[in-house]
């Protein structure tokens, strides 16, 4: 049915805009590698929870959003095969080190699609 890639990193405030742009070129190579979609998004109705949350999972500063990030693949091999095309992808690896954000607090994974309607 499907594999996608999630991501959730914090991003300060300030270095909102110059991350919205890193991601706008990234997702333009993502594509040009495989992948199906992309698509990124940054909080907007996320509470601080007393036990966990968003804003915990990824130890956010007050001075921080919270940016969550999915990428679609046709499966687990196909997500492989476009994963290593990204890190041989000079382009990518030049955006990534320019993004400012905190790779210690990212969390991603992958995981298999059980359900998906839309488009």
């Amino acid at each position: 049915m499907g594999y996608v890639e999630s991501y959730i990193l914090p991003v300060k405030a300030a270095d909102l805009a110059a991350y919205a742009e890193i991601a706008a070129q990234s997702a333009a190579i993502w594509r040009r590698l495989g992948a199906l979609t992309v698509m990124e998004a940054t909080a907007d109705k996320v509470p601080h929870g007393e036990v966990t949350s968003f804003p915990r999972s990824v130890l956010a500063e007050p001075d921080e959003v919270v940016v969550i990030a999915n990428l679609t693949f046709r499966d687990r091999e196909h997500r492989d095969a476009v994963m290593a095309a990204m890190f041989a992808d000079a382009e990518m690896l030049a955006l990534m080190e320019r993004a400012p954000v905190d790779g210690r607090r990212m969390i991603w994974g992958g995981f298999d699609i059980i359900v998906n309607e839309g488009s």
